[in-house]
């Protein structure tokens, strides 16, 4: 149900948030009990996004959810940037990222990983290819990855 329900809002705001200026990066919508669920919308632009870039989102999206009413039960509206380490899901982000490190996850281990950094070499799509310093590139179907980020240095 939540997939569909942020396939159902992103096809709705997507013409609006790009109207406006910016890039629609998600919507995840959490499910919670005992209190209000979110609708989190991910917004990026050039240079990152602030405040008042989420505020004029917000405003400009929520009449067009208000009216579409693709949720039944209460939840809250959040517009948000998808921050630095965003998740690596759509053609253009691996692009972006070729030849840098990336943090995996996996759903099950891979010689006794779960989690590993490599550099991100190739996108098919639905292979990717790393470079976990061997002598052959790891090619992975992306439906054993949980989670693919850049990776961040501190």
């Amino acid at each position: 149900m939540a997939k569909k329900i942020e396939e159902n809002v992103m096809n709705l705001i997507a013409p609006a948030i790009a109207q406006m200026g910016y890039e629609l990066v998600d919507v995840e919508y959490i499910k919670k009990r005992n209190e209000d669920s979110e609708l989190v919308v991910y917004i990026d632009k050039e240079g990152g996004v602030d405040l008042d870039d989420c505020e004029i989102c917000s405003n400009g999206i929520d009449p067009l959810i208000e009216a579409a009413d693709p949720i039944e039960e209460s939840y809250l509206l959040c517009v948000s940037s998808p921050g630095i380490d965003r998740p690596l899901k759509r053609p253009k982000d691996f692009e972006k990222h070729m030849g840098e490190k990336v943090d995996v996850k996996l759903y099950e281990k891979l010689n006794g990983k779960k989690e590993f950094t490599a550099i991100l070499r190739g996108y098919e799509q639905e292979k990717i290819l790393l470079d976990i310093g061997t002598e052959e590139l790891l090619e992975l179907v992306a439906s054993k990855i949980a989670l693919i980020r850049p990776h961040i240095e501190f």
